[in-house]
């Protein structure tokens, strides 16, 4: 930098720092001691950190102050941690009083990786003794109330800790943000609010659902995103890499997520596959007059919870559009689905009748309307599953090879964000919606209502007992065939 005549060395440093304001990758060369001590080996950062870097420049340099957001979805071992540390410095230095926030997975993460990675280059920094780092805070020693980035573990209990964010400079950080419930993105919706606001995702890309998800999805239009294959990477391990290749496939969930940085087409343990389920948003609606129509009921137990009211002929749970209803109580629902029977005149109608449900399934039947009571935890008539709501959901799962569903956020979520295990019997066990909860995931209402129809094998009211091409037809469609139940309301 050239010298201002006047200016004391500690003052020509302030003067410097800031000029780099908009120019966070020239601050990291500046500010680290590169090819010195630990750093002897590294003349900078790496390619795609320069790039990163560079067009977070660029972005924030445009002068329109309007709030930033970029997300980098990469395989393992890239240098993550090593940026995020530079990005808070970087911040920390050039914009007075910032107020900043990181998080992570999970509390380990963030003490033992994600900060212990800022305390590094805190100590490698020409300007270290600008800033104190603890174990939960990096402040200016100077202004430490006001001027400060601090480490939070996310807590569903507490997500306002949050949406305290406000200042003339804010800074989020996200490390391992597929693992980041979306109720923590959205209370930190509100700091982004903030003129010049700056949001950052990092991670590798393990889960089909959520807000990490949706950034290179849906809002894609709204961030600045990257992708990065480890292979590309100076620092990582390329025998392993290849070795992972070899073993697992170029192709396989395990190599997009954690060498080319991609989506899974399923999560580790995500019960049914997002290709499946996006084709099956895609495909054609297909049914047969002679088809049974069947109506699923899932009724909501929470108050964020929605009841749904779901129709399937065949093939199709896609022309007839769905209802959903949020702060409806048994009897209100049960007026709803009686509304919809008049109406569709069903071949079958299931209702989850656990909990609350009972209540639907009563007040239907003293309304005169027929209905089945599932219960979902019920024995499974498929000793595979564990229940009847893991046979139900895998009997699903095969229909949507062929189905066609709505184009429904709520309804892909769902079907995409279920995963599962397997008991010490080995049979197949579905996580439980309490559980889905605790990872930032909604019930799966939608899901479970079109899950429900697949209860039992169901036969269309007009069906003929005679050998009919009808019948025959029906015979070769449905897959209960064998099996098939009469039904009337």
């Amino acid at each position: 930098m050239n010298k201002t005549s006047g200016l004391t060395s500690k003052e020509q440093l302030v003067l410097d720092v800031a000029n780099f304001v908009d120019d966070p990758l020239g601050f990291v060369y500046f500010a680290f001691l590169w090819g010195e001590g630990d750093l002897t080996d590294h003349k900078g950062p790496d390619e795609w950190q320069k790039e990163v870097l560079g067009e977070i420049g660029l972005a924030i340099g445009s002068g329109d102050r309007e709030a930033f957001q970029a997300a980098v979805a990469s395989g393992h071992g890239i240098g993550k941690g090593a940026l995020s540390a530079w990005i808070i410095f970087w911040a920390m230095a050039t914009k007075p009083h910032l107020n900043g926030v990181v998080t992570a997975n999970t509390k380990c993460q963030l003490e033992t990786k994600t900060w212990r990675e800022l305390a590094v280059w805190h100590k490698r920094s020409l300007i270290k003794n600008w800033f104190e780092w603890t174990a939960t805070k990096f402040y200016h020693v100077d202004h430490p109330e006001t001027w400060f980035t601090a480490a939070i573990p996310w807590s569903e209990k507490n997500p306002e800790a949050f949406a305290g964010q406000h200042g003339e400079h804010v800074l989020i950080i996200y490390d391992e943000a597929s693992a980041i419930p979306d109720i923590i993105w959205e209370v930190s919706e509100g700091a982004m609010t903030t003129p010049g606001a700056m949001r950052f995702a990092f991670g590798n890309p393990t889960r089909n659902t959520g807000k990490f998800r949706e950034c290179f999805g849906k809002f894609k239009h709204r961030w600045l995103l990257w992708q990065i294959d480890s292979r590309d990477c100076r620092m990582t391990d390329k025998r392993k890499l290849d070795e992972w290749v070899d073993d697992y496939g170029e192709d396989s969930d395990f190599v997009k997520v954690r060498v080319r940085g991609e989506f899974p087409s399923a999560s580790s343990m995500q019960f049914i596959p997002s290709d499946i389920v996006e084709a099956a948003q895609e495909r054609e609606a297909k049914s047969y007059s002679h088809e049974p129509l069947i109506i699923g009921v899932d009724v909501a137990r929470f108050g964020d919870d929605q009841s749904v009211i779901c129709f399937r002929r065949g093939r199709d749970a896609m022309t007839i559009p769905w209802r959903k209803y949020r702060g409806l109580d048994t009897m209100q629902l049960a007026a709803r689905v009686a509304e919809v029977v008049a109406e569709f005149q069903p071949d079958a109608v299931f209702v989850d009748g656990g909990g609350v449900g009972g209540g639907v399934v009563d007040r239907l039947r003293q309304l005169a309307f027929n209905c089945v009571d599932v219960n979902f935890g019920a024995k499974a008539d498929d000793a595979r599953y564990l229940n009847k709501r893991a046979e139900m959901w895998g009997r699903m799962k095969e229909w949507l090879v062929g189905g066609s569903i709505l184009k429904d956020r709520d309804l892909r979520d769902d079907l995409i964000g279920v995963e599962y295990g397997y008991t010490v019997t080995n049979q197949i066990q579905l996580e439980k919606k309490e559980d889905m909860k605790k990872r930032g995931l909604a019930s799966s209402d939608c899901g479970d209502a079109l899950a429900v129809t697949f209860a039992h094998p169901v036969a269309s009211k007009g069906m003929s007992a005679g050998p009919s091409q009808a019948a025959k037809a029906r015979r070769e469609y449905n897959p209960f065939a064998g099996n098939r139940v009469s039904y009337r309301p």
